[in-house]
């Protein structure tokens, strides 16, 4: 068994400090569509970091370990705060992410430090599997301020899984975008079928 967490932490500095999570992609918001699909999978579901709505939602919120860390600060307090030794953690601006492909990754992520989808753009190590023996090494590197995630998986040993691997999974290329930018969620609503909002 695995838990699924959610960084929920960032300050979101592209899109003008909102909410990532509550953003709207469909019938509901992003951390709706995220939940709805990761409580298909397992029982094991936290969010790190978040504030507002989200500490009103029926799910474990966890507050970062340590603050200042950015996203490895977040994955670092994922692995601490989990109940199981695997961790599937996913960014909270993902609205596309399914239950067939976290399953494979899960899967994939069982035997190795590392499991990170690899696309055309390069690794998403915010959507990945990670084992909790890692945290050590985690905390080893933002205790000397070394606060890369692709930095950090260099110290692992990671099992990528490459464009072919993902192609079953990905067949409109939606899976792993994520929302950084006004444009980014332009995107997301036109891959969702939604007329962008103004």
């Amino acid at each position: 068994m695995w838990t699924a967490a959610i960084l929920a932490g960032g300050q979101a500095r592209r899109l003008g400090g909102r909410d990532k999570s509550a953003l709207r992609v469909g019938a509901g918001s992003i951390l709706d569509r995220q939940l709805g699909v990761l409580r298909t999978l397992t029982p094991h579901i936290l969010i790190v970091g978040g504030h507002g709505p989200i500490a009103e939602l029926d799910v474990h919120v966890v507050q970062d370990r340590m603050t200042g860390a950015g996203a490895l600060g977040g994955l670092y307090t994922a692995l601490m705060d989990a109940p199981t030794e695997q961790v599937l953690v996913i960014a909270c601006d993902m609205p596309f992410v399914s239950a067939p492909f976290l399953a494979a990754l899960a899967a994939l992520g069982a035997d190795v430090d590392a499991a990170v989808p690899r696309d055309a753009r390069g690794r998403h190590p915010l959507c990945a599997s990670y084992q909790r023996r890692i945290a050590a090494g985690l905390k080893t590197r933002i205790d000397a301020g070394a606060l890369r995630i692709a930095d950090a998986l260099g110290d692992l040993h990671v099992r990528d899984i490459g464009p072919d691997e993902l192609a079953p999974f990905d067949p409109d290329g939606r899976l792993l975008l994520n929302v950084n930018t006004p444009d980014d969620y332009e995107r997301a609503l036109r891959a969702a079928g939604v007329p962008p909002t103004a």
